[in-house]
């Protein structure tokens, strides 16, 4: 029986996904920025919660 993962939240929309990408801050690189496939299809907008970095 395979284990079902919990997803994570989006920074950008703010919903539960379990298809994202997660990398660090391009510019502090110390928070995880976790955005779901459709914010990063559409270019969304997301903000750093470290440094206030705002990127695409």
């Amino acid at each position: 029986m395979s284990e079902i993962l919990p997803g994570k939240t989006c920074i950008s929309c703010g919903r539960l996904t379990h298809k994202y990408s997660e990398f660090k801050c391009p510019k502090c690189g110390k928070a995880n920025i976790i955005r779901c496939d459709h914010c990063r299809e559409i270019t969304n907008a997301y903000k750093c919660p470290e440094c206030g970095f705002e990127g695409p």
